[in-house]
Parts: structure tokens; C-alpha cells; sequence
């Protein structure tokens, strides 16, 4: 039996592979990702059903070559049960997805690590996590050049944790100084690999960075969207969007956790963003279900960003930095 899950487990991780040097820009010099958040996905529960019916929507309309999912994927028990109906409405389209775990994933009664098990078990899963690193979900995902093999942009997919772990300090957990050492090291290699230009890139976790507020705080800043609650940050910042900025590669900030949000601000020349919550009712939400859609272009750091609803309406269209760069002046 242990043989058969090795060979099953060696397996998936050779998928992964494969399915990762897949990831590349279209002929046409396009890479479309779809940003499904906060399912929050109970078995058995009727008011499930609309978020499975919003990925069929989603998908089928805007067709994109990535998905991603950035937490809050299940919000009952049985876990198992509960991942596999999202994991298999997904894998109905054979489009490469990739998951970074949310405070609630792992209170269904599996852990991180054995929910991990499970979408390694579904051949278009690019899941990965480094054992070497705090959290499970921590991983990079290169965009290869529409004629080439070459990196072209770059993904990076963070575990943001749950909650806070420090005597006196409540309220969630912040991304170690171990995953943004890694962040560094990583952003340096693909940097040296472009002889010393950093490759555009992108940030995809669950739980909204300390700036989140800090941006919202500067009336300078420029915002797109609907705000209807204040960001659920964590307390302590410890320093990820700074190394952003030093390493000079992300453009974009993408995240999910607060179910009123889906606005998207430009501070410090990057986009801090929300996707659209993808849930049904399981969960307070004051929003339509939907998700975030992102156009990127090859060879141009700017990207197209939009909420796709249930409903087919397109909200807040933008094209960034050029929209925001406009609303400054």
C-alpha cells in the first residue's frame, strides 16, 4: 500500500513539473489569471451551490490559462469531502490551478499538510510548499516567454498563516522572516538570470499586508473598488513589502480574507488588491460572488485587472499603473 501512495505522490510531483514549465504567454503575448477567493465551501450545504455555479461562470467566460485560489477554500466538515467538490468542479476544465491556504482551511479537521496531500492527487494542481519554510503554501511559479523557455514573469505564492502566535498580541499571524528571505533569494536568482533586470512579478496570499491599511491611511492614494470593512491585517509588520520594494519585481499584490472588499489601491508603485469573494452564503458576504480576473501582457510590466460577477457583469475595469497614474494628477 505505502508503495502505491509513493508512486502516486512521485507522480503528482512529476506533474507539477511538467505542468509548470507549461505555464507560458499565449502567441498573441497573453497570460490570463482568474483569482477565486474565500469559497468557504460546506458539503452538503445548499448555500454552497451558487460558489461551484460562479466557477463554471468565471472560467467558461473568461477562459484562463491559471487559476488561483487564495484561501478560505472550505468552511465545514467533512474537509475531505469538501475539498474534493471544489478541486473536481475545477478540474472539469483542465486549466492549471494553484492554491495558498487561508486561516480557515485547516479547522475542518485536516491539516495543512494532509489537504496538500489531497490536491496533489489532481493532475492539474501546481500546489507546492518548501518543507525548509514556515507554513505549507509557499512556492514560485515561473510564466515563460510565448516563444521560448525563458521566465518571463514571475509568481510567488505565500503561506499567510492564521493566527497570531505571540503572547499579548491578537488578531492573525504576518508572514515570517524566513519566507521573505526566500522571497529575496529567489527574486535575486531570476534577477541575475535576466542579466541583473528583475523579471515582473506577482504576490498571491490569503491574509491582507499591514499596508493594506497603510495605503487606505494616505488620502494621496489613488483607489478602485468597494471598501466595506477596514483590512483584517495583522498587528505586526514584518517587512515583506519593504523587501518587495527592494527587490524592485512585484507589481501586484493580490489577496482575499475580508469578504466586503474587492478594492484595489496603488501605493508605492504597487497594486495592493483584493479579489472578489467566490463564496456562497456559508459566510457573511455583502458583495455578489464573483472573482478577480488579470490580464498580463508580455514584455510589459503594466496588466489589466478586473471583477468578474456571477451575474457576467464586468466592475472596475482598469488598466495598471496607467489608471491610477491618472487619477493623480
Amino acid at each position: 500500500m505505502k508503495t502505491w501512495v509513493t508512486l502516486l505522490l512521485l507522480l503528482a510531483g512529476s506533474c507539477l513539473h511538467s505542468l509548470a514549465q507549461t505555464l507560458k504567454y499565449s502567441p498573441e503575448g497573453k497570460f490570463k489569471i482568474v483569482q477565486l477567493t474565500d469559497i468557504h465551501y460546506i458539503y452538503q450545504d445548499p448555500r454552497s451551490e451558487i460558489s461551484l455555479q460562479n466557477i463554471d461562470e468565471v472560467i467558461r467566460t473568461e477562459q484562463p490559462q491559471l487559476i488561483v485560489l487564495t484561501g478560505d477554500l472550505i468552511y465545514g466538515k467533512p474537509a475531505e469531502e469538501s475539498l474534493r467538490n471544489v478541486l473536481d468542479k475545477l478540474s472539469e476544465y483542465r486549466i492549471p490551478f494553484a492554491v495558498t491556504f487561508g486561516n480557515h482551511d485547516d479547522e475542518q479537521g485536516l491539516t495543512r499538510k494532509e489537504l496538500l496531500q489531497i490536491l496533489r492527487q489532481y493532475p492539474m494542481n501546481l500546489t507546492a510548499s518548501d518543507e525548509t519554510l514556515p507554513g505549507v503554501t509557499n512556492y514560485v511559479l515561473p510564466v515563460a516567454h510565448s516563444g521560448n523557455a525563458q521566465p518571463a514573469t514571475v509568481l510567488y505564492c505565500f503561506d499567510s498563516h492564521s493566527y497570531s502566535q505571540i503572547e499579548g498580541i491578537g488578531g492573525y499571524d504576518y508572514i515570517k522572516s524566513e519566507q521573505i528571505q526566500w522571497y529575496k533569494t529567489t527574486s535575486r536568482k531570476f534577477t541575475q538570470e535576466n542579466q541583473g533586470s528583475p523579471l515582473p512579478s506577482l504576490a498571491f496570499f490569503h491574509i491582507p499586508l499591514p499596508e493594506y491599511h497603510t495605503a487606505i491611511q494616505d488620502e494621496s492614494t489613488p483607489v478602485i473598488g468597494t471598501r466595506k470593512e477596514p483590512a483584517c491585517a495583522p498587528v505586526l509588520n514584518s517587512g515583506l513589502f519593504t523587501a518587495m520594494k527592494e527587490m524592485n519585481d512585484i507589481t501586484g499584490v493580490f489577496v482575499g480574507h475580508d469578504h466586503d472588499n474587492d478594492y484595489a489601491a496603488y501605493w508605492q508603485r504597487i497594486l495592493l488588491a483584493y479579489g472578489r469573494y467566490s463564496g456562497g452564503d456559508t459566510v457573511y458576504n455583502n458583495l455578489p460572488c464573483g472573482a478577480r480576473v488579470i490580464e498580463l501582457t508580455e514584455n510589459q510590466p503594466a496588466f489589466r485587472t478586473w471583477i468578474h460577477q456571477y451575474d457576467g457583469s464586468i466592475q472596475h475595469a482598469i488598466t495598471v499603473p496607467d489608471f491610477f497614474l491618472k487619477k493623480k494628477r
